[in-house]
């Protein structure tokens, strides 16, 4: 059985998906750079909610010097798929056809739902 993967908070997602854009071992202030804009957080917050998605198995922290990096332990497509299992189960009660219907009720565009048709319709998902 696939180890269940804890859904994280908004301000730890955040960070992770920063994590994520980078090539790792990411420095601290590769993640600042990238959250200043839209989740912008104190340094002492910052390293905070490092510490803890350390303490939860999602990154690995290495040392070097003074300073530290940061290596994700959990794939963001495993992370996802993870999530994504949980929310058709939980909020559409398992049923596919729910999940449909509240996917194209979300506000996606004609041509955004065209694009998960064809990639449907691939197999490229």
């Amino acid at each position: 059985m696939e180890a269940r993967i804890r859904r994280l908070p908004d301000a730890e997602l955040e960070v992770m998906q920063a994590i994520w854009a980078c090539e790792p071992p990411v420095a601290r202030a590769d993640i600042d750079a990238i959250l200043k804009d839209t989740h912008p957080m104190a340094l002492t917050t910052l390293l905070t909610v490092l510490t803890r998605l350390a303490e939860k198995g999602f990154v690995q922290i290495r040392k070097e010097g003074r300073s530290a990096r940061y290596i994700p332990l959990i794939a963001r497509r495993d992370y996802l798929a993870q999530q994504s299992r949980r929310f058709v189960q939980k909020v559409c009660g398992g049923s596919l056809p729910a999940f449909a219907a509240a996917l194209c009720d979300s506000g996606l565009t004609r041509e955004e739902l065209a694009q998960l048709r064809e990639l449907l319709e691939r197999d490229a998902l």
